[in-house]
C-alpha cells in the first residue's frame, strides 16, 4: 500500500517560532544556564561516590587512618548537602522562568494568529470551518509551549550532561568514552528514524481530528434544523463514521511506539555490555581503580534519563512542528483585499455613491456584473429588487469592500474606495444585514458594540426608535440579558430590533437596510417602517427588498435581473409600465415577498 506523504515545512515554522522566542533570549540564556548546572550537579554525585569508595579502599587495606577517612566524609556530606540545596533553589527558579516565557509566549502566538485571521479577507472566513480554526488556534498555543518545553527539558540537558559525561569519562578511559557516544549517536539516529516515519501519520491523525471537530461545531450550530427534521439518527451514525475513522488513523500512528521501544532497549543494552567489558578489561589490568569502575557505570546511567527524555522531545517536537504546519499554514495567506501603502482614513461628508464600469465574479466563476453603472446622489434613498441572485447583496459586498472589483471603480463623495483603509471604510457605512448575528453578549453591549464609548442615554434612544425596549421591559434582567450564542435566545423578529438599533447608534450617512423588516410582524413593521423614513433623511440610504411594500417611498427603485438594471425609476411611475418587469413582480407578488 502507497503511505501517504504531506509534507512539513520544518524550516519556515523553526523560523517562525524563532520569531517568537528571539524576543526573550535573556530569559532563555538564563534557563540553560540552570540546566548547565543540575546536570553538572548529577555528575557531582558520581564523584563523591567515586572519592568514597576509592578512600574507602585505602582504608581498609590499612594505608589510611580512620580519623583521616572520618574527615573525608564529613566534607562528602558538606558538598553532597550543598548540591541539593543547590537542585533545588536552581529546579525552583528554572521552572518559574520557564513559566514566564511559555505564557508570553503561548499569548503572543494567540495575539499574532487571531489578529492575522481576524484581518483576512471574507473569501478566506466563507471557505474555512470556524471549529478548524479555533482547533488550530489552540493546539498552536500548546505546540509553542511544548517546543519550548522540548529545548529546556529534553534537548539541552541531553546535550550538556553528554559533555559533562564524555569529559569525565574520557579522563579516566578514553575507550568508554568512545563507547559512550557511539551508544547515545546510535539511539538517537534510530530514534529520529522510527519519529520521521510516524510523523506522516501524525499530520493526518491531526487533520481527521480537526474534520471531526469542525463537523461537531457545524452540528451544534444547526441543532435545530437537526430537530426540525428528526436527523438525529442519521447524524450520530455519520458522527460514528468520524469517530471511528479518527480512532483507525489514531491507531496507526501510536504503532509506531512498538518498533521505537523495543529498539531503544536493545541498543543501550549493547552498550551498557560494551562498558563493562572495556572498563573490566582495564581494571584487570591495573589502570584504573575500582572508584573509577564504579564512577564509569554510574555515570553512564546520567545518560539514561536524559536520552529516554531526548526521544520523548523528539516525539513532542514534531508534534509540535505538525501543529505548527496546520496554524502557521494562516501565516501564510494574505488577505485578498489589500490597502495601498499610503491609503488613508476614509470620512464620509456628502456620501455620493457611485458604480462605474464595474465588472465582478466570484472565484473566476460567471461575471455577477459586467459594466455595471450606477450613481447614488447624497441623502437620496435607493431600493434594489429583484429576483434572488440578481446581485443586489453582492453590490453591497462590493460597497464594504468583502471583495473587490475586477474592473470598474466604486466611488464615494467621487473617490475610489480603494485609496482608503478598508477598515476605516467600513467604520463610516451603517448596515442593518439580512442575517443578524449577535454576539454571546447583553442586548445593551450588542447594540453598543456599533459606537464604543457611546452614553447609557444614547443606546437607550436606539433601544426605544428601534422598539426593542417594549420588548426587553419583559425580561427579568431587562437590557442586561444575555442573548445566548449568535443570539439564539432571541426571537428573528427581537435579532432584527437589536440590528436596528445597532445600526442607528452608529449615526453614519450611509446606511444600509438589507431586508431591515423581514423578520417583524406587520404591526411592528409598519410602526418601525414610518420611524426608518425619520432616520433615513439626510443620509444616503440603500435598501434591498424582497417585500416590495417596505420600498415605496424609496426615491430611486433600481430593478436589477442577472446583475443589469432593467428598469429604474419610483414606485408609482415603474407601476405606470404596463410591461415592465417592477409591475410584474408587484402584481405576482401582492404585498408579499419576491422568490
Amino acid at each position: 500500500m502507497k503511505k501517504p506523504k504531506k509534507d512539513i515545512d520544518f524550516k519556515y515554522n523553526f523560523k517562525t517560532y524563532w520569531t517568537f522566542l528571539r524576543k526573550y533570549k535573556s530569559l532563555v540564556a538564563i534557563l540553560l544556564f540552570f540546566v548547565l548546572l543540575l546536570e553538572i550537579s548529577y555528575t557531582v554525585d558520581k564523584l563523591i561516590f567515586k572519592v568514597i569508595i576509592d578512600n574507602g579502599t585505602e582504608f581498609m587495606s590499612g594505608t589510611l587512618l580512620r580519623g583521616d577517612y572520618v574527615s573525608i566524609l564529613w566534607v562528602v556530606l558538606v558538598v553532597f548537602i550543598c548540591v541539593i540545596i543547590m537542585r533545588y533553589f536552581v529546579n525552583f527558579l528554572k521552572i518559574h522562568f520557564l513559566n514566564i516565557l511559555d505564557s508570553h509566549l503561548m499569548r503572543d502566538l494567540k495575539r499574532r494568529f487571531f489578529n492575522h485571521i481576524i484581518h483576512l479577507s471574507h473569501k478566506f472566513h466563507s471557505s474555512h470551518k470556524t471549529g478548524s480554526m479555533i482547533s488550530r488556534v489552540i493546539r498552536g498555543s500548546r505546540a509553542i509551549e511544548g517546543m519550548t518545553d522540548v529545548i529546556v527539558f529534553n534537548a539541552a540537558p541531553l546535550i550538556f550532561q553528554l559533555i559533562v559525561v564524555f569529559t569525565a569519562i574520557v579522563y579516566f578511559d578514553a575507550t568508554s568514552a568512545f563507547v559512550v557516544v557511539l551508544t547515545v549517536a546510535i539511539f538517537i539516529g534510530y530514534s529520529v528514524y522510527m519519529q520521521n516515519k510516524q510523523k506522516v501519520f501524525g499530520a493526518l491523525k491531526n487533520k481527521q481530528e480537526d474534520s471531526e471537530k469542525a463537523y461537531i461545531s457545524d452540528i451544534m450550530m444547526n441543532i435545530d434544523s437537526i430537530k426540525y427534521f428528526g436527523k438525529e439518527r442519521r447524524i450520530k451514525s455519520k458522527f460514528n463514521w468520524f469517530t471511528e475513522k479518527t480512532r483507525r488513523m489514531v491507531v496507526k500512528y501510536w504503532n509506531f511506539y512498538r518498533w521505537l521501544d523495543g529498539g531503544q532497549t536493545l541498543i543501550l543494552g549493547t552498550g551498557l555490555l560494551l562498558l563493562i567489558y572495556f572498563p573490566m578489561i582495564a581494571f584487570l589490568n591495573g589502570e584504573i581503580t575500582i572508584g573509577t569502575l564504579v564512577f564509569i557505570y554510574t555515570i553512564f546511567s546520567n545518560l539514561y534519563g536524559p536520552l529516554f527524555s531526548f526521544v520523548w522531545g523528539i516525539r513532542r517536537y514534531y508534534e509540535a512542528m505538525v501543529d505548527f504546519e496546520d496554524l502557521f499554514y494562516y501565516g501564510k495567506i494574505e488577505n485578498d483585499i489589500k490597502d495601498l501603502p499610503d491609503a488613508k482614513d476614509l470620512n464620509i461628508k456628502k456620501g455620493e455613491i457611485e458604480f462605474k464600469n464595474v465588472t465582478f465574479g466570484y472565484d473566476n466563476r460567471r461575471k455577477i456584473f459586467k459594466n455595471f453603472s450606477l450613481k447614488i446622489k447624497p441623502h437620496e434613498r435607493v431600493a434594489f429588487v429583484g429576483h434572488s441572485g440578481c446581485g443586489k447583496t453582492t453590490l453591497v459586498n462590493l460597497l464594504y469592500r468583502l471583495y473587490d472589483v475586477d474592473q470598474g471603480q466604486i466611488l464615494i463623495d467621487g473617490k475610489d474606495i480603494r485609496e482608503f483603509k478598508q477598515e476605516s471604510l467600513r467604520e463610516e457605512l451603517s448596515i442593518v444585514p439580512q442575517e443578524c448575528v449577535l454576539f454571546d453578549e447583553t442586548i445593551f453591549n450588542n447594540i453598543g458594540f456599533s459606537k464604543p464609548g457611546a452614553k447609557k442615554s444614547e443606546v437607550f434612544k436606539a433601544m426605544k426608535f428601534s422598539q426593542i425596549d417594549k420588548v426587553i421591559n419583559a425580561f427579568p434582567k431587562k437590557e442586561n440579558t444575555l442573548v445566548g450564542e449568535r443570539g439564539v435566545k432571541l426571537s428573528g423578529g427581537e435579532k432584527q430590533r437589536v440590528s436596528i438599533a445597532r445600526a442607528i447608534l452608529a449615526d453614519k450617512n450611509v446606511l444600509v437596510l438589507d431586508e431591515a423588516t423581514s423578520s417583524l410582524d406587520s404591526e411592528t413593521e409598519h410602526e418601525i417602517q414610518r420611524d426608518l423614513l425619520k432616520l433615513i433623511k439626510g443620509r444616503t440610504s440603500i435598501m434591498i427588498a424582497h417585500r416590495l411594500s417596505t420600498i415605496m417611498h424609496a426615491n430611486k427603485i433600481v430593478v436589477m435581473k442577472k446583475g443589469k438594471i432593467v428598469e429604474m425609476g419610483t414606485h408609482k411611475g415603474l407601476l405606470k409600465k404596463r410591461k415592465g418587469e417592477y409591475r410584474k413582480l408587484w402584481n405576482l407578488q401582492k404585498g408579499g415577498y419576491i422568490k
